[in-house]
């Protein structure tokens, strides 16, 4: 007895073998003949090749796989390196292109892919309709008087309008689309008028966190297809500069709920850990890289990253001990050093109302040009306001160690270096050095402390360094 197939469970079936043949995109690209071209993909801010397809005489080739490619923006590079046109991939890999690099992209055609006729569709729609506020851009800035500016104003609202409609009509009939998924994560958040503030006026904190609180409003964070957007990176960096506290506190928040959000999704949780660390093992602000210590103790340390290589993680392992040692507020590691003379002069012995711990090397030359700055403002304003300059010869040799402190009259500083003989006890102890509890990995490297050996501010330059004083004294006098 033969089973009858219903066509519902043919279409299921032919449904299932086409999403384990991978992916088979059919190409047709002029004039390019005989040469390979290229499948590339957004993966944050960077670009990466997927595949390479040979054209025949006629044009043609095939990019195949056996494997799905990971959904998001795709782009089609010619054989200069030159990208051409993007597509987007998602569920549906297996169809067919026709282009040609003359008229681009409106010379671009899609045959069995919705997401990309709907795509291609929103794109001719989205330039037409930015062109027209370009010009409308550009008549403003001309306009003669007030009443023209107001009319040209009101146009570009009407197009800005339409847009914003196109794009959610997309989202409302296309929900589970890759297309709507992109145009929901660029949506900015729109802050309701002033009279819709509270007490009728419009109030700059209300707009702020309304603006903040509806910054990922239909933003999926285990849709891993948005990491291989040229826009989802950029946005979570538009985020924490603009709309979270620069404290490490704060940022720590933000961070942890967007990779508890994430967790789910492996591909997306492991995009968001790596950039943050990336972000925060040297961070651009003073005091953040106590966000990357966090990281690593609750995440990289805990197993729960697993994706990173065992070198990679060799390298945050060394730099989160080292930062661990010398986070801001927290006590300074006392140093065992000597003098010039060999007498012994640790950090601790030095009795100072604040202490400028400066690392450097006679042979640096960035060295040579700071390190006599440094003593210039030290003589002219820093000595008066009871600072004590702590100089630590890291490299060099002994002897440029002191002609250098003899030719640029550095006569003030208390300079010390470490013996020989305590470096290798340290070392044969098993202890940290003072490179790695300062985290001294470059010279030269400027430390803040106040009388009790806390630490202020670090790694700044010697300007800056001056204003933090400025700042502590000033507070000083205040309280």
């Amino acid at each position: 007895m033969k089973k009858i197939v219903s066509l519902a469970c043919l279409s299921i079936l032919v449904t299932l073998a086409q999403a384990q043949t991978g992916y088979n995109i059919d190409i047709t690209l002029k004039p390019y003949k005989n040469t390979y071209i290229y499948l590339g993909y957004h993966y944050g801010k960077m670009k990466a090749l997927a595949d390479s397809a040979l054209l025949d005489e006629n044009s043609h080739g095939v990019f195949k796989g056996k494997q799905l490619l990971a959904g998001g923006i795709y782009f089609v590079v010619s054989p200069r390196k030159e990208i051409l046109f993007e597509l987007l991939l998602d569920k549906q890999q297996n169809f067919s292109i026709k282009a040609d690099s003359v008229g681009l992209p409106n010379s671009v055609t899609f045959t069995g892919s919705a997401d990309n006729t709907s795509f291609q569709d929103y794109t001719k729609f989205a330039n037409t309709t930015g062109m027209a506020i370009g010009k409308l851009n550009t008549e403003y800035a001309a306009a003669p008087n007030k009443k023209d500016s107001a009319a040209i104003t009101a146009r570009i609202k009407i197009l800005s309008d339409k847009m914003q409609q196109h794009r959610d009509s997309i989202t409302k009939k296309q929900p589970e689309s890759i297309l709507s998924a992109l145009l929901l994560a660029m949506k900015e958040p729109v802050v309701p008028p002033a009279a819709k503030h509270p007490k009728g006026k419009y109030d700059s904190a209300y707009a702020f966190y309304y603006y903040k609180s509806h910054f990922w409003d239909g933003v999926s964070l285990t849709d891993e297809r948005l990491i291989r957007t040229p826009f989802f990176e950029p946005k979570i960096d538009k985020y924490y500069k603009d709309l979270v506290s620069p404290n490490p506190d704060s940022i720590n928040h933000e961070v942890d709920q967007m990779l508890l959000y994430s967790r789910t999704n492996k591909e997306m949780f492991k995009f968001l850990l790596v950039h943050f660390v990336q972000k925060y093992i040297n961070p651009e602000y003073m005091g953040q890289d106590a966000v990357f210590v966090h990281l690593f103790e609750k995440y990289i340390n805990t197993g729960e990253a697993d994706f990173f290589t065992d070198q990679y993680k060799e390298h945050m392992t060394k730099r989160a001990y080292s930062l661990m040692a010398n986070q801001i507020g927290q006590p300074a590691a006392n140093m065992e050093m000597v003098d010039t003379l060999n007498k012994p002069l640790p950090l601790y012995n030095v009795k100072s109302e604040m202490i400028v711990v400066c690392f450097w090397d006679p042979t640096c030359s960035h060295c040579k040009e700071v390190v006599p700055k440094v003593d210039s403002i030290y003589n002219a304003k820093w000595k008066k306001l009871g600072v004590t300059v702590y100089g630590v010869m890291v490299d060099g040799g002994m002897e440029l160690w002191k002609q250098f402190i003899h030719d640029k009259g550095l006569k003030n500083w208390l300079h010390v270096y470490q013996l020989p003989s305590q470096q290798m006890a340290e070392s044969t102890a098993g202890k940290a050095g003072y490179r790695q509890l300062y985290d001294v990995y470059q010279t030269p490297i400027l430390y803040l402390l106040d009388k009790d050996k806390r630490i202020v501010a670090k790694k700044l330059n010697y300007q800056q360094l001056d204003e933090v004083i400025n700042l502590k004294l000033k507070n000083t006098k205040s309280n």
